[in-house]
């Protein structure tokens, strides 16, 4: 009488932990950023290239309507580097939401859904590898403001928080950019969502002071995000105390960021039941 051998033992399936799972994403940006240098590049060129134009074309003139006849490009320099360094973070993320929507739309999200891998890292990988990303673009961005006339006055402590807030203003875009490149329905479209991010310096207190501007528009840039951080910035950057401002900017940091996670993890969720 034959008997039956026992069946062999299902193999299972790695639990999935969060932390390795991200950090495994985080590599694969990186690899993808290392592959396609073009887009880094790209991504500071733009605002390299406005730095070049507003200090060399237009920072004599300028500075001398900002400082008086005591100011010039050097003076003008030490205004709008903030707003130019700014710039660099939001077109960083630029190639974020570009990024987010080459996957969604090259159906490698919908393939990490099926394995075992925390939901999360996915969403998280993209995030830490735009805000290193980030950090090698402001760097070198810093770089040539030096190279032009930019003078910092802040010492070892005042870099410190110029970094910290630096990566708090990168951190909340960063996570609104995911939300971009999942709510568009192609990439061209992710490339044009992220433009108004690009376009606010201009329209807040980055290149020329609020005071200058018409009542209506005054109003709109001392209310809008952009100028309480540039404003923030320019304050660490040159030793001084940030004041109220510093807590509006920060303020506004955190309602991006929690805003922009919480509608990543809603799309994210609602293409996983689709």
């Amino acid at each position: 009488m034959s008997t039956l051998a026992p069946a062999a033992p299902l193999a299972r399936q790695p639990r999935p932990r969060p932390l390795r799972d991200s950090a495994t994403m985080l590599r694969r940006n990186l690899k993808r950023m290392l592959r396609y240098p073009s887009m880094t590049i790209t991504l500071v060129a733009m605002p390299v290239v406005f730095l070049l134009l507003f200090v060399y074309v237009f920072g004599g003139a300028l500075g001398a309507g900002i400082a008086g006849q005591a100011g010039g490009r050097a003076e003008y320099a030490n205004y709008v580097a903030p707003a130019i360094i700014l710039m660099t973070i939001t077109s960083t993320v630029q190639g974020t939401a570009i990024s987010v929507a080459m996957d969604m739309a090259e159906g490698i999200i919908t393939r990490f859904r099926t394995m075992r891998i925390a939901r999360a890292s996915v969403l998280t990988g993209h995030v830490l590898g735009s805000v290193v990303q980030a950090v090698i673009s402001l760097a070198f961005v810093i770089g040539v403001a030096l190279l032009v006339g930019f003078r910092p006055a802040a010492g070892p402590l005042g870099w410190l928080a110029v970094v910290g807030f630096l990566l708090a203003v990168t951190f909340a875009l960063v996570w609104l950019a995911v939300a971009l490149g999942q709510v568009s329905d192609s990439v061209e479209t992710a490339s044009n969502l992220p433009m108004p991010l690009v376009l606010l310096p201009f329209l807040g207190s980055g290149f020329v002071p609020t005071d200058s501007m018409p009542t209506a528009l005054r109003w709109f840039a001392e209310n809008q995000p952009f100028t309480p951080i540039i404003e923030t910035l320019r304050a660490l950057l040159a030793g001084t105390p940030a004041g109220p401002r510093g807590w509006v900017a920060l303020g506004w940091c955190a309602v991006i960021a929690l805003g922009g996670y919480l509608w990543s993890k809603r799309l994210y969720a609602r293409e996983s039941t689709r």
